[in-house]
């Protein structure tokens, strides 16, 4: 069964671009990891598996057409293999800090996603993703019908 993630957890990068990855996802992966650029600005730590598998899906979507390819070499070439030491931490290359827009000896909000981490500067969460909880708060009688105004 592939793992599961879930929770969000506040951390900062070190100095050297490190960060801590929490004991409850640290169990899963090991000692590697897969971190890469993903959807909506955020960085996606996967598992060996996960991450292959992905791959593969990107292989089978690549001949669909040119979008698809490119997307292709965006995860390929946006990827690296990380090394997470005894310590639970992981380094985030450069190139991933600045495509995230993740600094140095700054927060870095770390959110299990079903099947990955995922890596992202708290200020673009709570632009990008933040807005979505008001489809918890709203209330509706029906879908797609708003509430009486009070």
């Amino acid at each position: 069964m592939a793992p599961t993630f879930f929770g969000s957890f506040e951390h900062s990068l070190d100095v050297k671009g490190r960060v801590i990855l929490p004991a409850r996802f640290r169990t899963v992966f090991g000692a590697q990891a897969f971190l890469s650029k993903y959807q909506d600005g955020c960085l996606a730590l996967w598992t060996s598996d996960e991450f292959y598998g992905k791959l593969a899906e990107q292989a089978v979507e690549q001949e669909k057409g040119r979008p698809e390819r490119n997307l292709a070499r965006i995860m390929a070439a946006g990827s690296q293999e990380v090394d997470i030491d005894r310590q639970g931490r992981l380094a985030v290359p450069g190139f991933l800090r600045e495509f995230a827009h993740l600094e140095l000896e700054s927060p870095i909000l770390i959110v299990g996603i079903l099947d990955r981490v995922e890596f992202w500067n708290p200020v673009e969460w709570d632009r990008r993703v933040k807005p979505a909880e008001s489809q918890l708060t709203d209330e509706f009688d029906e879908p797609g019908v708003a509430a009486e105004a009070s």
